[in-house]
């Protein structure tokens, strides 16, 4: 297991949160939260650092703490608080108005040890008698605590993914599973998902059954058919999964026929059926014969109706076959030449410079833009300007080192809640590359929201607004935005938005992306790494790209270098 700073810090917080629920000394919770703190400022990684307790702020508790976990990936602390600390008020955690000083004076005053013990409480009007609580934040915590225990009919993708990411893993380990795929609506990138569809072939399904009804986290078996098996993971959200399993030579039609929306399949039959044909989900009939064809792949499928391959994401009935009547292409993961938004452990990244240009390397980009926070945002221990031209000249080295990808010295500022800027344009013009983005005061009027928009837009230094929203699907709306407006601006002024590959925020949604890229505007599409795996997300965001129908040349972040650099000296 690799340790990064990233992970000891959420290790030494997490300690503290155990520390606080079991009432232990607040000197001793502190002590914890504040090496966490001092090690976020520092710029260094966990292999540069060397004796931690050089850093003000760790002792030699907290030390042998963290060497404990760097060495062997362990720690017998939290193992211990663990088992001290019910396990059923880690969830209550999630509940709206309970942080762990509140869920702590529960614990320790009433005996509440999970979401059963605390709806009794509240019932029996035991809580709302505790000192800073009272009636009204009683009613507030049950109320939300029943939408928290309530499973939505449609989950956020970025709960899904991961999910999807772990089966995957375990279907690759059979060798009787010839092919498999996901399908349905998390295939076609949907912000929001009912289930898990997986499409498999083999010509062992009775083995292959068996196989998936031994799989991890499996609550309850639903159905166990000869074709189609339905399981419950032991999830909070009690997500569904449906496998259906096929011969190798139905696999195509039946990925097709699952992952295309309901009026997608629905146009395609019509179009099969002006040819006498039948579209179903193990091939296409002909009529007049009867005869099955099957295909050896969705492209064969797609070509023997006169299109070309429509991406998954596109399959919506939105003029999809129109248009790949003509159109052969779309965009590809491979055609992203570099990822322009991400963070070190200058600000509060897990992973040094370097070790983001490294693995920008394995991946083949030409380039990639550091963009950590300014300083306004001291939370993820944003730079100031001093620190930014430091940052710089450990870029020029890594450029001087590394000869086959440029790194361009960039920033994610802040736009102020007042419309100003983070830095000033003296500043600016030493950037190659500048981000804005808004990280405060979302409950602005949309008035206030937009004039801090244009302020950034209008600045010839500010290269692209990210996440120009703020949502976070399922879980935050974002600021009051007129996107029409924004959309038309950033054209204006010839500034790009970002299409953030975040699983949580993808924002700008496809919707948005769409209309930005129909007025002329220009797109990026990023990932906004705070961890270097993270990168991987890339795909996330070409997702929702390909439902907009961008092509490569609408995304700056596949053009050349030159083309990029040509871009950010236009607005200047």
């Amino acid at each position: 297991m690799e340790i990064n700073k990233k992970d000891v810090i959420q290790l030494l917080e997490k300690i503290a949160l155990y520390m606080e629920l079991k009432g232990e000394n607040p000197f001793k919770i502190s002590a914890y939260r504040k090496a966490a703190a001092q090690l976020e400022a520092d710029e260094r990684t966990i292999t540069e650092i060397g004796d931690f307790t050089t850093i003000k702020g760790i002792g030699k508790g907290t030390n042998a703490v963290i060497v404990e976990y760097i060495q062997t990936g362990h720690s017998g602390t939290l193992a211990q608080l663990e088992k001290e600390v019910p396990s059923g008020l880690i969830p209550l955690l999630r509940v709206p108005g309970l942080g762990g000083k509140k869920l702590s004076k529960l614990y320790q005053e009433l005996g509440i040890t999970d979401y059963h013990t605390l709806k009794q409480a509240i019932l029996d009007q035991k809580v709302e008698k505790l000192s800073g609580f009272g009636k009204k934040s009683a009613k507030n915590i049950l109320q939300a605590l029943e939408q928290v225990n309530t499973r939505p009919e449609r989950i956020p993708i970025a709960v899904v993914l991961p999910i999807a990411e772990q089966i995957k893993s375990y279907l690759q380990k059979s060798p009787i599973i010839q092919a498999f795929s996901v399908a349905g609506s998390l295939r076609r990138m949907e912000e929001t998902v009912k289930d898990i569809d997986f499409i498999i072939a083999t010509d062992k399904p009775t083995e292959v059954r068996q196989y998936l009804l031994a799989m991890d986290d499996l609550k309850e078996v639903i159905s166990s058919g000869d074709t189609k098996i339905t399981i419950e993971l032991n999830h909070a959200y009690g997500i569904h999964v449906d496998f259906r399993l096929v011969e190798q030579k139905e696999f195509a039609t039946t990925l097709h026929h699952f992952t295309g929306s309901k009026d997608h399949n629905v146009a395609l039959r019509q179009l099969a059926k002006v040819r006498g044909e039948k579209i179903n989900e193990y091939g296409v009939e002909i009529e007049e014969t009867n005869e099955i064809l099957t295909f050896s792949s969705e492209k064969e499928f797609f070509r023997h109706f006169g299109l070309y391959e429509i991406p998954p994401e596109a399959r919506n009935n939105k003029g999809e076959i129109e248009l790949f009547q003509h159109q052969s292409s779309y965009l590809k993961v491979s055609d992203i030449r570099g990822d322009l938004h991400m963070h070190t452990t200058w600000s509060d990244g897990a992973h040094s410079v370097e070790e983001m240009v490294l693995s920008a390397r394995d991946k083949g980009y030409e380039y990639i833009a550091i963009t950590d926070h300014s300083k306004s945002l001291r939370i993820a221990n944003g730079l100031d300007e001093t620190r930014l031209r430091i940052q710089r000249e450990e870029i020029e080295r890594l450029n001087e080192k590394y000869s086959d990808i440029h790194i361009f010295a960039g920033v994610e500022m802040d736009i102020l809640p007042d419309g100003r800027l983070d830095f000033s344009n003296d500043f600016l013009q030493e950037m190659d590359f500048v981000i804005a983005a808004i990280h405060s005061s979302f409950k602005q009027s949309e008035e206030q929201i937009m004039y801090r928009l244009f302020q950034a837009l209008e600045n010839p230094y500010v290269s692209l607004i990210a996440h120009p929203t703020g949502r976070l699907i399922g879980r935050r709306d974002g600021y009051k935005v007129d996107i029409e407006r924004l959309i038309d601006h950033a054209k204006q002024t010839n500034t790009a938005l970002e299409i953030n590959s975040n699983p949580n925020r993808l924002d700008l949604s496809s919707e948005w992306a769409e209309m930005a890229y129909v007025n002329g505007v220009r797109i990026a599409i990023n990932t906004d790494a705070h961890h270097k795996k993270r990168l991987e997300q890339i795909k996330y965001g070409v997702g929702v790209a390909r439902k907009a129908g961008l092509q490569k040349e609408n995304v700056i972040n596949a053009w050349s270098k030159e083309q990029l650099l040509s871009f950010f000296n236009e607005k200047k």
